[in-house]
């Protein structure tokens, strides 16, 4: 597997691109500035990009969406329940507000449970909602990116559109906890004293984890 890290956009969103040895194929996961520098690492990789996989619909994590599609004619995907609200009038207005522009609607839906098959590579979609309805993780191959429903000693904020701290705290407790320990930690920002770590260890040292044990 191959895995490259990027910070990008005003907000330092941690994008990731994941790409298929064998096939040469590859996802990339919130590509939220630096559009061109991440399209140019995947020419220099030699990867062929399948699709642009947004963890929740927030605007720091969309706002590549539109020129990453235009630099590389993948789609945009993402769960239908952000892809809905992130587009209503008054929260287009909010985001506005802070400086940034609507993306435009997925070409596809993240379902729970569904399979993304990055060549030989295939990772699920976990819907964890409470930071937004539509956040969702992506599991697979020992790794878990998970957007801004967890960061490293920390979760994510849940006093924007749509968010719900009780139903983020279900959601890590029925969805996230249960993954092995072993499982490594990969999130949406860089928030924490570490860019990332393993579940077992936030375990130890999460405190909205801690609690949920």
């Amino acid at each position: 597997m191959i895995l490259k890290e990027f910070t990008v956009g005003p907000l330092q969103v941690r994008a990731y691109i994941i790409g298929c040895q064998d096939t040469s194929k590859a996802i990339i996961i919130d590509p939220a500035g630096s559009e061109e520098h991440l399209a140019s690492t995947l020419l220099d990789l030699d990867l062929e990009l399948l699709a642009i996989v947004n963890t929740h619909g927030h605007p720091d994590h969309t706002c590549g969406n539109e020129k990453m599609k235009r630099l590389t004619g993948a789609q945009v995907l993402m769960h239908k329940a952000d892809d809905e609200l992130f587009r209503e009038p008054g929260i287009v207005a909010m985001f506005r507000a802070w400086g940034f522009e609507p993306a435009p609607p997925a070409d596809g839906y993240l379902d729970d449970g569904q399979i993304l098959q990055v060549g030989n590579l295939s990772f699920e979609i976990i819907h964890t909602p409470g930071h937004s309805p539509g956040s969702v993780c992506i599991y697979g191959h020992g790794i878990l990116v998970t957007g801004d429903s967890l960061f490293i000693d920390a979760v994510g904020r849940t006093d924007l559109p749509g968010g719900d701290y009780n139903v983020l705290m279900r959601s890590l407790k029925t969805r996230i906890l249960p993954l092995p320990d072993e499982t490594i930690v990969l999130p949406g920002h860089d928030y924490g004293p570490k860019p990332t770590d393993t579940l077992g260890g936030q375990k130890k040292t999460n405190p909205y984890l801690k609690q949920l044990l």
